[in-house]
């Protein structure tokens, strides 16, 4: 009982067709569907941006998708609109099941983005999802999903940072690699200490 699945962002406008959709991204459906019956806990991330968010190129007049910016709380890249609350593209992948336990919303705060399933991109801004795990004593978190150049790796190393032991399942997950970032998120999840299953 002290092992939980994480399963990150596995949205529409994050596969195949999708406003930011990661190339092969619905690939990660089934294998992660099969890995739910393994887990006694299993929580599923859900990125749910409102309107005009600060993360969007569309906010920035002059700024394209995939330049960066820096706002307050530090470099940030800019998106194409995605996830936006309420819409088709924020909802979960039709074939994913999500009878999970829990359900973490991130990114609903206009100012600040969220990569990671426990501190938004100020590293200050808890999601709630650690109180969680730890009042039910979960020490161990598999994580998969999308994409795990961003929201895998980011949610992975605050794991650790936290104390949990940490694997990503990278069967289960699929990447942007924007300049490089899938390997050079690989790079430092094992230097943290995550455990890297293909």
């Amino acid at each position: 009982m002290t092992a939980a699945l994480l399963v990150i962002d596995v949205q529409n406008d994050f596969c195949p067709g999708g406003a930011l959709a990661v190339p092969a991204g619905d690939e990660v459906v089934a294998p992660i569907n099969a890995m739910m019956d393994v887990f006694d806990t299993v929580i599923l991330t859900q990125d749910w941006h409102p309107a005009g968010h600060q993360s969007f190129a569309s906010a920035h007049p002059g700024k394209a998708p995939y330049e960066t910016v820096t706002l307050p709380y530090g470099p940030q890249v800019l998106w194409p609109d995605h996830c936006v609350q309420g819409t088709e593209g924020a909802a979960f992948h039709p074939e994913l099941r999500t009878d999970g336990d829990l359900i973490i919303r991130k990114g609903f705060r206009s100012a600040i983005d969220s990569y990671s399933a426990f501190f938004e991109n100020d590293q200050e801004t808890v999601t709630g999802l650690h109180g969680y795990l730890s009042e039910r004593g979960i020490t161990q978190l598999t994580l998969v999903g999308l994409a795990t150049d961003f929201c895998v790796s980011y949610s992975a190393l605050d794991a650790r940072k936290l104390g949990y032991e940490v694997t990503v399942g990278l069967s289960a997950c699929r990447g942007i690699d924007l300049d490089g970032s899938l390997e050079a998120s690989l790079t430092y999840m094992r230097g943290s200490g995550v455990t890297l299953k293909s």
